[in-house]
């Protein structure tokens, strides 16, 4: 049993003098997976429909079912069964043809 802890104990003495045990890594790679707030928020940009035209440019036409997706949204067991088979079958179930 004693020599059993003395060779762990040597074992992580060599581990430690020899820089393995060091949780940091070594070389030049080590600062390149942080990027600044400008770069992270540059990489996730996304493209923006409708807001960079130019102006006189037609807006968006609106949905037509919006207003039937806000009454279905706001009845629950609609709002979850449309989850689940989709908003117009769901409405058509509820409220008749959609």
């Amino acid at each position: 049993m004693r020599t059993l802890t003395l060779l762990t104990l040597l074992t992580l003495a060599a581990l430690c003098l020899t820089g393995w045990a060091d949780g940091k890594p070594s070389g030049t790679e080590s600062g390149k997976s942080l990027q600044s707030k400008k770069e992270g928020s540059e990489l996730m940009k996304r493209p923006r429909r409708y807001l960079d035209q130019g102006p006189g440019a037609p807006a968006p036409y609106p949905d037509p079912l919006e207003p039937k997706r806000e009454v279905c949204e706001l009845n629950p067991n609609c709002d979850e069964l449309a989850d689940h088979i989709g908003f117009q079958e769901a409405y058509q179930r509820f409220y008749g043809t959609a």
